[in-house]
């Protein structure tokens, strides 16, 4: 019985569809170090990709969708290169990037709340609610506040 050492390799047009990540963020994240350089076909000099580029691109891909910046994408990939003496690195970049997330949550549910009330509104308009329709367009205009200030307190 034989064993093939051979690994997979991928085009840049594969690894594109597998990480949902365009080819030109692809190219853009080997450029500016996000991603390690990508090696080239002998002839074609074509980015030839191997199953650790491919491992490494899903990871970044998934940091890419919690909305991280591309900064704080090769900051995190340069601290994984340095192990576990920037494990308090890295736990500081997530944290901030948790809270940001936190706050963009809070930021949409005040939205989602709003356009709740302006239904309400609307139904009570409808429905020939007067005194509650104004109601509901004091509490939405307090809301309206809180959204352009960008406060979720």
């Amino acid at each position: 019985m034989t064993t093939s050492t051979a690994r997979r390799s991928y085009t840049i047009k594969e690894v594109a569809a597998l990480t949902g990540l365009p080819a030109s963020t692809l190219r853009y994240y080997e450029s500016i170090g996000v991603i390690s350089p990508i090696s080239r076909g002998a002839s074609s000099k074509h980015r030839v990709y191997d199953e650790d580029d491919l491992d490494q691109l899903m990871w970044v891909a998934c940091l890419a969708a919690t909305g991280l910046s591309v900064a704080d994408m090769r900051t995190y990939v340069a601290n994984g290169r340095c192990g576990p003496e920037a494990a308090a690195d890295q736990v500081t970049l997530l944290t901030a990037q948790q809270a940001r997330l936190r706050a963009e949550a809070e930021h949409l549910a005040l939205r989602q709340r709003y356009v709740a009330l302006k239904i309400d509104y609307w139904r009570a308009v409808e429905a020939g609610a007067t005194d509650r329709a104004q109601e509901i367009s004091v509490e939405a205009d307090r809301l309206a506040d809180e959204l352009r200030r960008g406060r979720t307190d």
